[in-house]
């Protein structure tokens, strides 16, 4: 069953009542490398959603690129690479070896610890045949774990599945401007402790739709053939473009639909709405979903720093981790954000505490 995030729903957001982030200061970024740019970041996790240490460490993965002065071009240039949370953030280097692929760049995805083998699944980004397009597929790499405890002899990156389906719009424009481009990235691992079942949640956007902002929930189901695109478990049809970083967290009894979104990316007359971690709850996977907070809206940017940090992500654990977006003076942070700790209660959320040790 298919729900909706509906323009009503929006209405009722009150930015003075919002939940806000804290204010951040500063773009920390000792044990990175001072070069490159970092955003979209997620843990290592285990098929739970916890956070999974890997060989005794604390892992997570980023996207990062070259700092060319210009923080629109890492968009083009992105590679995932390892980082590591010992005391503070440490780049360790690509995750996947160079491979002979016909994308691009490696756009925001999920690793999943499960039977001694970490997967990544990722978006592959362009095509190796022409520089900076839009196109968007879902892809994955798997490798066992060594007696080290580190994974060894990745395979080949591989298509998670053949097309767009009829319910998404095909991603695969080769102009385009971000906060307007479609979707079809962020893949998303969760395994359904009801019954077992695997999904993959992922950014999308609604196909047959009249309107320019379509944005949808996209699932995708494992079968014994492998991974099936089925109907989104919500959309955002005439209210937003972009349902950003897609993902189900398991918690009380109760699902968990998350994602990221920005003012800019709501349809014009509902852009009073700030840039925040949004989401929605259900009882099960059939739905139906509801708006938490009775809006969607769970963390926002304080109204002075509206751009402050975006691309939540959300463990079973309920550590949220983000990105230094947009400073106060306007430059670009490129760097892991503070991490927060969130509370869920049924249909309400709150924030229990800016938390610098938090983990999953």
């Amino acid at each position: 069953m298919t729900s909706a995030w509906r323009a009503e729903h929006v209405r009722r957001i009150d930015p003075a009542a919002a939940v806000l982030i804290p204010a951040v200061t500063t773009a920390d970024r000792s044990g990175l490398d001072s070069a490159r740019l970092y955003w979209d970041m997620w843990p290592v996790q285990d098929a739970q959603g916890r956070l999974a240490p890997l060989a005794g460490r604390e892992l997570w993965m980023a996207l990062t690129a070259p700092d060319r002065g210009d923080p629109a071009l890492r968009h083009f240039e992105a590679k995932i690479h390892w980082i590591e949370r010992r005391g503070g953030w440490h780049d360790l280097g690509p995750v996947l070896p160079d491979f002979d692929v016909p994308y691009e760049r490696e756009w925001a995805g999920c690793a999943l610890l499960d039977d001694g083998v970490l997967t990544l699944f990722f978006t592959a980004a362009g095509t190796a045949e022409r520089a900076g397009g839009y196109q968007q597929e879902l892809w994955s790499a798997s490798a066992r774990l060594g007696a080290d405890g580190w994974p060894a002899d990745w395979s080949p990156p591989a298509p998670l599945v053949t097309g767009y389906g009829p319910h998404y719009m095909p991603a695969d424009a080769h102009e385009g401007a971000p906060g307007t481009i479609k979707a079809f990235r962020d893949p998303a691992y969760f395994r359904d402790p009801a019954d077992g079942a695997e999904y993959l949640a992922f950014t999308a956007s609604l196909a047959g739709s009249d309107s320019a902002f379509n944005g949808a929930f996209g699932i995708a189901r494992k079968a014994a053939s492998g991974w099936v695109l089925s109907p989104p478990c919500l959309h955002a049809e005439g209210v937003n473009n972009e349902l950003e970083r897609a993902h189900l967290v398991f918690h009380g009894q109760h699902y968990y639909a998350f994602w990221s979104t920005q003012s800019a990316t709501f349809a014009p007359d509902l852009r009073h709405a700030p840039g925040g971690l949004y989401g929605m709850v259900a009882d099960s996977m059939a739905g139906p979903w509801r708006p938490l907070n009775g809006t969607g809206l769970v963390l926002a940017n304080p109204a002075d720093r509206p751009q402050q940090t975006y691309s939540w992500f959300v463990d079973a654990g309920l550590t949220v981790c983000s990105f230094v977006d947009v400073m106060p003076d306007g430059s670009f942070g490129g760097v892991p954000a503070p991490l927060l700790r969130l509370a869920l209660e049924g249909e309400h959320t709150r924030v229990l505490a800016l938390d610098p040790e938090a983990a999953g």
